[in-house]
């Protein structure tokens, strides 16, 4: 805990924390201090001048900037003398000299603190006569923001976060004087991932959104507390609506996950709620193929007709379900017991063949908490690069160490965005993570410096796969090594919001909900005393389930949000399984990929539309809540369950989803206890998973690889094609469903295209923009020199773009050699993928 100190704050005494802004002390005891320029996750700078107060000193009264002093002890402030009021006052006398009085037509109007301490605290009429400066207005410095130079008071906020937070200065101040000016260079647009809050913290109208601008104003919203459902970071959000629309997404701080930052895909990405290509009604595909409106009874009479022959006839095994991870824990709740008693399978994976052994993500020993990074002397960070896809703690790093004076150790195939902040940073050819991974522990040559670094403690461990086409036990082993370092904690790193909240409702073959394996013996029988009998045949997961279903083992398949034919890095495989499915019943927001071949599809209520729960990276659980309703006829995951349930003549027993959260405290040993009104706080509920509560304690191995290699890649392939090591990795913006809907950022994906390094292009002849191929897959080059020579990366799910497949070994060659030649698989078959992710049995 802080050291404390007594400050007297206009005649009462107070106690601060030792060392904090005098400004920040004020605010926190109830002293409200106008400003602008000052943010409390920002470096102080005192520019706007509108947050002086008075200070006594030895010398006498002083005027300061109460942002930039710290306190002492023994201080004495004054803040409403009339001094600091008629200083305040001519502060914003010089502030509205240009700035427009054109509240009426400001998207800020009505929230703006501009117009507010100009009601409070400034002139009742203004002295300036003359004209007022004019620019061009307003000027689209992005896809997502608008620029009115006109109001901008020059506060900085926006130039301080892209520097100091997002690492983007892509917005600067320009010219001098009274032509002072925000702008971006030439010819670069301001392309921050994290742009929206730069709106969001603007003091006046001068940067506004584009999704937003001129759709309603403030006392026209409701607002409602919520989480974020677009990464595992579990950011809290301010949901604003009217008229049954959600219209913006604000972050609010919160010390425990995102700091009040969020994502562009985070705060634009709701656009998908109000598509017209919605599912509102239930759709049963026809003789000819295609859907038809139908109602919930005839398409759920359907359903349960055509599951009951199939379990007839083949058994509960012959039924399987993907997905589960996109929605609340109730949802995922409901799908594993309906799985379990209503159907009788264990075959069910909220994984799309994308992530990690499921126990090691659920219940890895040792996980820590974000705040852990606040105190790191060391963080390593071997996982997917996190600028693309966990925004908010991709922040959270950045600041750490940049802010607070933790060494990065970052180990990745190529270049990430946080490569410029870490000390050290090792980029390796995939494939040889193993030896990179042996040889850092050791200590050797390049690593020398970190290893020693590593030694350091508390250290704080981001592990995950850096790639589709790395070996998931390449993390765990990863984890292992981290779990021996001094003071170490880990954060595994997975994708799907609430991929955590559906492992741990047991959405995989090995996990039973409650963070209990599903060969616990015990724990099975707790869960038997609320379910009844489970099913003792081993599940498949995702790759298993699709294999199964090609080859016929596998008779029905249930996806609940789920397309894999997009989201499967072999999505080849996707799209034959589902093409040969006897059976296919999908839950969905709209019409996808792999929903296009269902024969039922049922309409779903998404985010904001449904209360619940959801439980992030580090195992704490926060609450999500409806704030309109859903379109047409669409429903919650769990009643559509329920109701499908009772027509297979085993139901699930809930009546409504307040029922689902008590069972789940009553039958999911990890979260005993828990109930709704405990998740009402900004910090929700932490399990952790050294919980006496919690069964399943998993302890991550690196007994891999058994041989102390991953395999490698030939030398070339013949007929002028040359064998490359993939990288095949997500992008923040793609081609998913949630995006592609969105009015605002479907346009944002990067599109496909092949990245080798320059001295590959020159053995192959091309060089940047020309057409190559990868496994016969068209697509333009670029240059990137923070490869390894040997590897191509490929952005995974682009517009347009068909899967290259997820063999580590691709052949690459000019697109003009392509036609007429015979590329042969590379080695270990194109439908090999990683070694041991079948998915048979578990692990």
């Amino acid at each position: 805990m802080s050291d404390m100190v007594t400050i007297n704050v206009d005649g009462e005494d107070r106690r601060v924390p030792a060392g904090e802004t005098l400004i920040q002390a004020c605010l926190d005891t109830g002293s409200y201090v106008p400003h602008f320029c000052y943010h409390p996750r920002m470096e102080p700078v005192g520019m706007c001048r509108q947050c002086m107060v008075e200070v006594e000193t030895p010398r006498g009264t002083m005027l300061v900037p109460s942002c930039t002093m710290s306190v002492n002890d023994g201080m004495v402030v004054h803040t409403k003398s009339e001094t600091v009021m008629k200083v305040q006052e001519g502060m914003l006398e010089f502030l509205l000299i240009n700035h427009p009085l054109d509240c009426p037509v400001c998207d800020r109007g009505g929230e703006c603190p501009l117009q507010d301490q100009t009601m409070a605290c400034g002139p009742g009429e203004s002295r300036f006569v003359e004209e007022k400066r004019h620019y061009e207005k307003p000027i689209p410095i992005s896809d997502l923001v608008f620029l009115d130079r006109e109001r901008c008071i020059l506060c900085a906020r926006c130039v301080r976060f892209s520097d100091e937070i997002s690492g983007d200065p892509l917005i600067e101040f320009m010219d001098r004087g009274a032509n002072n000016q925000i702008q971006t260079f030439p010819d670069e647009p301001f392309s921050s991932y994290f742009s929206g809050n730069t709106v969001q913290i603007c003091p006046v109208g001068a940067l506004t959104a584009a999704p937003y601008r001129f759709r309603a104003r403030p006392w026209d919203l409701q607002k409602a507390a919520s989480t974020c459902t677009h990464c595992t970071t579990g950011c809290d959000i301010s949901v604003d609506s009217s008229q049954n629309q959600v219209l913006r997404f604000n972050g609010v701080d919160n010390d425990f996950t995102s700091h009040g930052w969020l994502s562009d895909k985070c705060r634009f990405g709701f656009e998908f709620l109000g598509s017209a290509e919605r599912v509102t009604t239930p759709l049963i595909r026809g003789d000819g193929g295609e859907h038809r409106i139908a109602s919930w009874s005839e398409a759920l009479d359907l359903v349960a007709g055509r599951l009951s022959a199939i379990i007839e006839r083949d058994g509960g095994g012959a039924v399987a379900a993907l997905g589960g991870a996109r929605g609340t824990n109730e949802d995922a709740y409901a799908l594993s017991k309906f799985m379990r008693t209503s159907v009788g399978s264990n075959h069910v994976d909220a994984q799309m063949d994308d992530g990690l052994e499921p126990q090691f993500l659920a219940a890895v020993a040792g996980r820590g908490r974000i705040n852990d990074l606040e105190s790191a002397k060391t963080i390593l960070l071997w996982g997917p690069d996190l600028k693309e896809e966990n925004g908010t703690l991709y922040l959270r790093v950045r600041r750490a160490a940049q802010t607070l004076g933790a060494r990065l150790i970052v180990v990745h195939p190529r270049r990430t965005g946080l490569d410029d902040r870490a000390a050290f940073k090792f980029t390796y050819r995939p494939g040889a993570g193993a030896e990179t991974l042996r040889m850092l522990a050791a200590g050797e040559g390049e690593f020398a410096a970190a290893r020693e670094a590593l030694n350091e403690g508390p250290v704080v461990a981001l592990v995950g796969r850096t790639g589709y086409t790395e070996d998931p036990r390449l993390a765990e082993a990863v984890a292992a090594f981290a779990r021996d370092l001094p003071d170490s904690s880990l954060l595994v790193l997975a994708r799907r919001s609430n991929v955590f909240g559906a492992l741990d409702m047991g959405l995989a073959p090995t996990l039973l909900p409650g963070r209990v394996s599903a060969d616990d013996e015990s724990g099975r029988a707790l869960l038997a005393s609320v379910w009844g009998e489970l099913p003792d045949a081993v599940g498949r997961r995702a790759k298993g389930i699709l294999q199964g279903v090609r080859d016929g083992a596998i008779k029905a398949l249930l996806l609940m949000g789920a397309d894999p034919v997009r989201d499967v890095p072999e999505g080849a495989l996707a799209s034959a399984a589902l093409s040969e499915a006897e059976f296919i019943v999908a839950v969905d927001l709209f019409v996808t990929d792999s929903s296009a071949l269902a024969d039922v599809i049922l309409p779903a209520a998404a985010f904001t539309e449904k209360d619940g729960s959801v439980t992030n990276l580090e195992g704490r659980v926060q609450k999500v809540n409806q704030v309109v309703a859903p379109p047409g006829q669409a429903r919650a995951d769990w009643s559509i369950l329920d109701d499908l349930a009772r027509r297979l003549g085993k139901p699930l027993g809930f009546g409504s989803v307040e029922i689902v959260a008590k069972e789940m405290a009553a039958a999911a040993p990890a979260y005993a206890g828990i109930e709704w009104d405990h998740l009402e706080t900004e910090a929700g509920v932490v399990v952790p998973t050294g919980d006496a509560r919690q069964p399943l304690h998993y302890v991550p191995v690196a007994g891999w690889p058994p041989g102390g290699g991953e395999g490698s890649i030939a030398e070339g392939g013949g007929s002028g094609a040359t064998a490359f090591a993939l990288h095949y990795a997500r992008t923040l913006y793609d081609d998913g469903v949630l995006m592609r809907n969105g009015l605002s950022l479907h346009k944002l994906a990067p599109g496909g295209f092949a990245a080798i390094t320059s001295g590959d292009a020159g053995r192959l002849g091309v060089a940047e923009g020309d057409m190559v191929t990868v496994n016969e897959v068209p697509l333009p080059l670029r240059i990137d020199d923070s490869l390894l020579d040997g590897v191509v990366y490929v952005p995974f799910n682009q517009p347009g773009i068909a899967p290259v497949g997820d063999s580590l070994e691709v052949w690459v060659l000019p697109f003009t050699q392509a036609e007429g030649i015979n590329v042969s698989p590379p080695l270990g078959g194109s439908a090999g993928g990683h070694e041991g992710s079948d998915g048979e049995g578990g692990s």
